[in-house]
């Protein structure tokens, strides 16, 4: 059992700047003494001020997925269906390309796109070449935009449905115009946990290496963890430390590339299949393990990712901006079109305007700075250019 005195002095150590272990940020987990939350919630505020400074960005993308027909059957996932279902769908290339256009119209920098593992995405008998073809539809067309997509799952499937490797797969379709990758597919990084809520995906390795893959080639991406199902608390930090450890290695090694952001997804279990919604028992987050899982992500994280964003589509707009007082720095996008969650029965909807996001953001008197895909603000000029400035 751990004391008070031990807590503040976890988070001391913290704000000096030093990594705390593992085992520090289980007991940091495990408190909900009010005490020792406002001295968490304060000190990883403390900490994004220092790591990430005092403005709240936001990018504006939409979400395109392709698909939602998928070989796999997660136990968290309300979006699959099979080939035959009447809600299956698998959009054209025109369609797509319309989307983009419509989020070219808002002032757009990104499109994320991710899609069901289709077995029928092909072009010339290869998936491979149904995926560059997506790519290469809307790099040529809207040169402009930033294509965030498929996840590390995303690329086994291509690599194994044609019997080529992962590492051939990231260079083909960076070729084309891939700009970064998701980093959804990660859940947590614990095989006991994986083989219960998604036995048919990638191991906790083959997300690492592909992750690692796509750093050493010049692909930046994202990080997730899937929390608040039957993960426990030494999950979840394990999950931290290997995010923690892949982060150190890229630097180490002078990766051209890296994880550029962390985001806590937590479950919705409202129209989740029944196995894992029975054991959950709870349609909804609950938004203190929220906050103080978030607090504990940036003081564990925080030295080598130094920007964490919230779930807005999982927590509702205003579960999501009391996140950016316990150490977030970002609140996402607008996303326009967001399925995944939404079909889960999430409670922030599919979409926001820019102008709310800047409401949102000013509301806690806080600055609000739009940024591209990677990070990189936007000036007035750029802004003016790209229409998303509201004068």
């Amino acid at each position: 059992m751990y004391s008070k005195i031990e807590f503040k002095k976890i988070l001391e150590k913290a704000k000096e700047g030093v990594e705390i272990s593992s085992q520090e940020a289980i007991v940091l987990l495990s408190s909900r003494e009010p005490e020792n939350l406002d001295l968490l919630k304060n000190t990883a505020n403390f900490l994004r001020g220092q790591q990430a400074g005092e403005s709240i960005s936001y990018v504006i993308n939409r979400n395109i997925n392709f698909t939602n027909i998928c070989e796999q059957h997660c136990n968290f996932c309300a979006f699959r269906r099979d080939a035959q279902d009447q809600e299956a769908f698998f959009l054209e290339s025109d369609q797509i390309l319309e989307k983009a256009q419509s989020a070219l119209a808002i002032g757009a920098t990104e499109i994320c796109m991710q899609g069901g593992l289709n077995p029928n995405a092909k072009l010339e008998g290869k998936s491979l070449n149904y995926y560059l073809n997506l790519v290469s539809i809307l790099k040529d067309n809207y040169p402009q935009l930033h294509l965030h997509a498929f996840s590390p799952q995303e690329i086994e499937f291509i690599a194994r449905e044609d019997g080529i490797t992962y590492k051939d797969v990231l260079i083909e379709l960076k070729a084309v115009g891939l700009g970064s990758l998701p980093g959804t597919a990660a859940e947590i990084l614990t095989e006991r946990v994986r083989k219960i809520i998604c036995p048919e995906k990638i191991n906790s390795q083959i997300w690492l290496e592909i992750i690692t893959l796509a750093h050493s080639l010049g692909l930046p991406t994202t990080s997730t963890m899937l929390c608040g199902h039957i993960e426990t608390v030494q999950e979840q930090v394990e999950h931290l430390e290997k995010l923690r450890c892949l982060q150190k290695k890229a630097i180490a090694e002078n990766h051209p590339a890296r994880i550029t952001e962390f985001i806590l997804l937590p479950f919705v279990g409202q129209n989740a299949p029944s196995m894992l919604r029975k054991r959950v028992d709870r349609d909804q987050p609950i938004l203190e393990d929220c906050l103080i899982l978030t607090a504990v992500a940036r003081i564990y994280l925080g030295n080598v990712i130094s920007n964490h964003q919230p779930s807005w589509v999982k927590l509702g707009l205003s579960g999501a901006m009391q996140a950016l007082e316990w150490g977030c720095n970002d609140l996402g996008g607008t996303l326009m079109e967001e399925h995944i969650t939404s079909m889960a029965g999430a409670i922030g909807g599919g979409s926001l305007e820019v102008e709310q996001l800047q409401k949102a953001i000013s509301s806690i008197g806080r600055p609000y700075q739009q940024r591209t895909t990677l990070y990189e603000y936007l000036s007035q000029h750029e802004l003016e250019c790209s229409g998303s400035l509201k004068l």
